[in-house]
């Protein structure tokens, strides 16, 4: 007569432990909503928007990330009726923005010889 195993028996290799589901993993925290410049900032150049426009769908903007403060240029693109900032583009921390604008004389030196 074959031999059954008690129920009790905790040595069955197939049993697993008596939690079976998953571990939850760490919710990641929400994503701020980004800040999108709203597509009438497309005359912007003053006020809170910190947007200049250069062209068309090109501006200019003053930033802060991670408490530094950015000029950056960039093309942008509509989608869903909103501005939307493409990935073409340059960020300019303080020291390079200053460093652009004493070499703006030079430039349009260089601009002119051609």
């Amino acid at each position: 007569m074959p031999k059954h195993k008690n129920l009790s028996d905790s040595s069955d290799s197939d049993s697993g432990p008596d939690d079976r589901n998953p571990v939850s993993k760490k919710k990641k925290p929400e994503k701020k909503p980004e800040k999108k410049p709203e597509k009438k900032a497309k005359s912007s150049g003053d006020g809170d928007e910190n947007m200049f426009q250069l062209s068309k769908m090109r501006y200019a903007t003053v930033s802060e990330f991670r408490g530094k403060v950015m000029v950056g240029i960039r093309e942008y693109y509509e989608a869903d009726g909103d501005l939307r900032p493409g990935k073409k583009g340059i960020s300019l921390n303080l020291e390079q923005w200053k460093c652009l604008k004493n070499h703006i004389d030079s430039i349009d030196e260089a601009i002119e010889r051609f």
